[in-house]
Formats: structure tokens, sequence, C-alpha cells
């Protein structure tokens, strides 16, 4: 049963760490096993979640959270001058010493701000960084079990690599989560240094490592890794674990080096998450599902069956038999529908098909009600709801599915229950072969397995209540170490897409360009857009006016460290989609900061205004001046399907455009019904998961 003690907040620097090394020391495949609560541990925990905790976020002042972190940083800074006077050897003896204290003490605060008063001297010499006070107070709420957020540009890396230190020094393995592999690379080799010198070893994994790779990366102190990979990895272990004689035996195979030991993680001690809110709720709609091919699979059963579904849906009318949900990607036929459908399989309707289409109707799915409405279901889905160059791309004839809050390509990921088989027969690919689903997971229960979770990210403030009812993450504010400087200036409307690409044209021209001697002009532009093809478009828009320009999305992310280092430079114009929304530092050449700094343009809203915040913080960090503004379309995704009429009405109200005040409450409206919808799909799918937990456990695994 629950207890209460496990039900609250972290207090003190005793929570964390210091309770989270005896369990580990405990298991041979370190986890935290699931809570299965009766009627008043849930009561129990209603209440916390919606009273209780509510209550103490807002009666306990963010300032006094803030003070408990800055009195261990107090004492570190006392520190900092006997170590900075210290020679290799003398610092080598602190650090065994320190390593020592940790072990037996904890995470109480005298060992944990010697610690981090070693790790910002071994920063300064190995990094050429000295860690600032508000990183290390960053790193002592990671340790704590909390989610720091941090503004974009303070550090959050280098903020995640003082925690990871210190906890490996204390004796945890520790997983720094990211959200791509290019961040996993990136941050990995550039602490290698600081984690050397700490006597600590490093090491990634990435998409395509063999599985002795993996095994030999997560037995490092510290790995770096995606999320996608330790998921996806972690599932992998389970299907071995329920077939291959339970979870001690073979942990203790694998550590005495049996050449077959399937186990690839050694469990889920200390898990750091960077950009959590990205992780915890963009990615947490759908589960994690592990899957094979089918050993029976016949790939032009499939082909033909897709052919023929997508061809049947092109006999059927909207409105009249079928009705699609935009908001959900979802379609549902209509009694009329139905029996168009059934007159169309059966016989007793001619179907019109498109020349080269041939109705193959002798397969007896399309005999059974049921199925041929789930199949023809599935085909208006895949026809309006998944666009190219917008939630996938082609290439080298396959369907590779593009990351919506990221913007970046999963590779050898596919959608379920036959959707991405309907796409690939769409766009006239060979579809890959059924697969049978070995194991799967939601983000929610995965990371709630952890003996430790933390997590930081620049924008969480509006799911704050999410990330604490199902990850038990309370949230606290890290203050800016310089004050900001970043200058959003009022947002604009424009009635369709070409008008806008026109006017984020003419913005680019004017800032990029323009009398060089006129203050604010030759300044770096970024141009966030949502979708690959909106990308292009502008791009095209750009070259036909004759600007040059850089190009960043999905189909050159193999350029992305290029891109990035370049746009920070004078009158240089970037147009990237989200893939530079996070992790990455756009630093300003010389001379661009006293010309305003980088201006940031957002072409079209996302569906929560935390990506939006996201992109605008690439500028204006660390201090330096910046600017940000939104040009956006009646027309755009988010605003057509969630608030079409309220936008439409502001137009005629206001032909020249509507007044700021105007489009912000227009945005905000349709992001909060869209925000509102992504939570209830998040909660639709972890009680489902956890429903089906409950059905399969008499199997001994619900995975």
């Amino acid at each position: 049963m629950l207890t209460w003690p496990s039900l609250l907040p972290p207090s003190g620097t005793r929570r964390g760490l210091a309770a989270a090394a005896p369990l580990a020391l405990e298991s041979a495949y370190a986890e935290r096993a699931d809570e299965r609560p009766e009627w008043p541990d849930k009561l129990a925990k209603a209440l916390l979640d919606h009273v209780a905790y509510p209550l103490w976020r807002h009666l306990w002042p963010e300032r006094a959270r803030v003070a408990r972190l800055a009195r261990v940083v107090r004492r570190a800074a006392s520190l900092e001058a006997t170590l900075s006077e210290a020679d290799a050897a003398a610092l080598a003896d602190r650090q065994r010493a320190v390593r020592a204290l940790l072990r037996r003490d904890g995470l109480t605060t005298a060992p944990l701000a010697e610690a981090l008063a070693l790790l910002r001297e071994q920063a300064r010499r190995t990094l050429g960084q000295r860690p600032y006070d508000v990183q290390l107070m960053g790193a002592t709420a990671l340790l704590q079990g909390r989610l720091a957020e941090m503004a974009t540009g303070e550090g959050k890396s280098l903020t995640a690599a003082l925690a990871a230190g210190v906890a490996a020094l204390a004796g945890l393995p520790v997983h720094v989560v990211t959200v791509n592999d290019y961040l996993a690379a990136r941050d990995a080799e550039t602490f290698t240094p600081l984690y050397a010198a700490l006597g600590l070893s490093v090491d990634t994994v990435v998409q395509g490592q063999a599985p002795a790779q993996r095994r030999a990366a997560y037995r490092a102190d510290i790995t770096y890794c995606c999320n996608k990979e330790l998921a996806f990895d972690y599932l992998k272990d389970r299907v071995a674990l329920s077939s291959g004689g339970g979870r001690i035996p073979m942990a203790v195979a694998g550590l005495a080096g049996a050449p077959n030991a399937p186990l690839l993680l050694r469990g889920l001690h200390f898990v750091l998450v960077d950009e959590a809110d990205s992780v915890f709720i963009d990615e947490a709609r759908t589960p994690l599902i592990l899957s094979a091919e089918h050993a029976a699979a016949d790939a032009q059963e499939q082909a033909t069956r897709c052919a023929t579904a997508l061809a049947l849906a092109s006999q059927l009318a909207p409105d009249r038999d079928w009705r699609s949900f935009d908001a959900e990607r979802r379609v549902t036929l209509l009694p009329a529908g139905e029996e168009r459908l059934a007159a169309l399989c059966l016989g007793t309707a001619a179907a019109v098909v498109p020349a080269g289409v041939v109705l193959v109707l002798d397969d007896p799915v399309w005999q059974s009600p049921r199925g041929r409405r789930e199949l023809v279901e599935q085909a208006l889905v895949a026809q309006l709801h998944y666009h190219l160059d917008q939630h996938y791309l082609v290439t080298e004839g396959k369907v590779a599915i593009v990351d919506e809050s990221t913007g970046r390509v999963m590779p050898d990921r596919a959608w379920e229950a036959g959707l991405h088989q309907m796409i690939e027969t769409k766009e006239g690919c060979a579809p890959t072969p059924r697969r049978v689903t070995l194991a799967r997971i939601t983000y929610q229960r995965l990371f709630r397995r952890a003996l430790l979770l933390a997590g930081m990210t620049g924008t969480v403030r509006e799911v704050a209540d999410e990330m604490w009812q199902v990850y038990r993450l309370p949230v606290v504010t890290i203050p800016t170490h310089r004050p900001p400087q970043r200058r959003v200036l009022p947002p604009r409307l424009l009635p369709d897409t070409t008008a806008k690409w026109q006017a984020v044209v003419a913005r680019a021209r004017e800032l990029s360009q323009g009398d060089e001697n006129a203050p604010g002009a030759g300044r770096p532009v970024l141009i966030g857009t949502r979708s690959v093809e909106a990308s292009e478009q502008l791009s095209r828009v750009l070259t036909e006016q004759g600007l040059a320009h850089e190009l960043l999305n999905a189909r050159q992310d193999a350029d992305e460290a290029a891109v990035v280092e370049r746009a920070g430079e004078a009158g240089r114009i970037t147009v990237a989609t989200n893939m530079a929304g996070r992790g990455t530092d756009i630093h300003l050449a010389d001379g661009v900061a006293a010309r305003g700094g980088l201006h940031v343009i957002l072409t079209e809203c996302h569906v929560s205004a935390r990506i939006d915040r996201q992109l605008f913080g690439r500028g204006a960090r660390q201090g330096d001046p910046g600017s940000a503004e939104m040009i956006l379309a009646a027309d755009d995704e988010l605003l057509r399907t969630h608030a079409g009429a309220l936008v439409q009405r502001l137009l005629a109200r206001w032909p020249d455009g509507p007044p700021p005040w105007a489009i912000g409450s227009a945005v905000r409206f349709a992001q909060t019904l869209a925000s509102w919808r992504d939570a209830r799909q998040r909660r639709a799918t972890l009680l489902q998961d956890e429903r089906m937990d409950r059905l399969f456990a008499f199997t001994g695994t619900a995975e």
C-alpha cells in the first residue's frame, strides 16, 4: 500500500539520491515496482494531488524553495578559494574523500556542497567553464528528485553534467536522457574531460548500435542516450526477463561476463531527463511498442488489402458517409457510409475506381462488417490526417516518421494498427510486413520505475500539476544568471499563407539587410516553421526574392551542427523546423549584439505554448539582446482546427489586421483546447496501459 511519505514532495537534501542508493544495492536489476493502491490509498492520492499539493505550492512561495537551494550553493562557494589553490594531487585526494563521504552520508548538506564545489573547480580546469551559482542550484534540485525549470540559454547541459557527476561519485549508475541522438553524442563528448578528471567513465547509446555496444555503454558510470533508445532497450530487457529465467539469474550471468547474457541495462537507478516537458508530455500521448516481423506475414496480401481500402474510401462522401474529427485525427463511418461500403464489398453497387486500381474483394475481411469498417476508416485517416513532408518523409522508397514536437526523423519507428502500411500504400511504397507486438509501455510507467527521477527544461510551468500527479516531480524555478533582455514584439495575423510568407520575407529582408549604418540592420534572423513542407515553401519564396538563407529540417539533419554554428552571423537568415527549438545554442558573432542580437520569427503556433517559447528562447540568451515575434496566417493548422470561427470574426472585424490583444486571445484559446485534448489523450493512454497491466498480470509481466 502507498504511504503518505511516499506521496509527499521531496523535503531536505536527504530526499533523492540518499533514498535511492540503498534500493540500488538491493536489486540485481534496479527499478521501482509499480504501485497498486487500494481504494483508501487512491482516495488519499486524489486528495493530495488536487488539494494538498496545490496548497503546498501556493503556501510555500517559490522564493522559499529557491532559498533552500541557495544555502547549499553558498556553502559550496565558501570552499571555492581553497579548491582553486589546490594542485592536481591535492584535488585528487579531496575527490577521494568526497566520494567516500557521499557513499557514507548521502546527500546531506556538507558532502553535497563539497561535491558541487569540487565539480565546479574541475569544470573550470577541464572545460574552461566555471558553473554559475544558478547552475549549482539546478544541480542540487535534480539530486533532490525535482524538476528544475531553467530559462533557455542558462546552461542546462552543464547543470545536468554536475548532477550526473555527483550521483556517479556516490555510486549510482546514471542515465542522462536527451531528446535525440545528436544531443546525446554532443553532450557526452563535451563533458568527457570533466568526467575523466573525476575518475568516471562515460558512454553513449545511439541508434544503430549492436547489442554488445549497448550493453557496454550502459555499464559506464554515466550513459547519455535518447529517450526512445532507453525505452526500447528497457522493453527488450523485459522480453528477455520474461523468457530467460528471471532478472536475478540473468543479471548475475551478465556480471559474470556470460557471452549470451541478453540484458542490456543494469536497471533504472538515476534517470536524469533533459528537455523533460518534451519527453514527459509531448511524447507521452502514444505507447512505445516493441514489435517483430510476423513469421507468416504476406506482404503482397497486405499491399492488396491496403490498396483496396484506399480505393473503397475514395467512393465515400464526407458528411454523408463519414465524419472527420480533425483535432483527434479520427474518422468515423456514418450509417449511410456503412451501407454504401457493404454494397460495394458485396457487389450490389458498382465502384468507380481510378485507372490501374483493381478492387480485390474475395478476401474474407471484406465480408466482415467490422473488418471492412476498420480498414476503410484507417484508409480515410491516412488520406486526411497524415501528410507528406509534414508528418512523414519518403526516403529511398520508405516512409519515415517525422516527430512533430522536435521536427526530426524517427528511423525504424512505425505507426501501429496497420496505419503505417496504409500510408506506405498511399505513397506508392512497398508495405512493410505486418508486425507482432512483443512488449509495450508508456513513458509515464517507464520513468516512474526509476529509483530516482529528475528532470530539467526551460518550459514546464504550464504542466506543473501534471508533472506532479503522474511522475511525482515537484517543479522548482531556478532564477536566471543575468536579467533577460528579450523583446517580444506584437503578433501579426494575415488572411492566408501566401500573405504570411510575403510578410515574413519582407521582415527578414528589413532586419538582415538594409543600411549597414542604420540601427538594427544586419541582424541574424531565425525563422521557425512547424513542418518540413512549410520550411521548404518559405525557402522557395526567399529564393524567388533573392534572399540567401540556410535551410534546416529533417532532410538536412546531418548538417545541423554547421547550420546552427553559422546562424548567429550578421545578416544571416536561417529557416528551421522545431529541430532548432531545443538543445541548440546559437552563438552571436562579433558585433551582432550591438546591432540588437538574434531576431526569431515564429510562422505558426504549435499545439503548446511551451514549444513556441522554446523557439523564442534561441535568442537573447545569457543576458544577450534579442527579439522575437509571431507572424501567423488564418489558415494555419492550429488556428483553423481549434479557433477557425473566432479567427474569421476577427478578420471581418479588423480587415487591416486584428490588434495584438485579439490575436493573442485567439492563439491562447486554440492552444488551450489543443492542450486539453492532448492531456485527455495522455490520461487515456496511461489508463489503458494500467488496465492491460491488470488484465495480463497473471502471465508474470504486464509488458
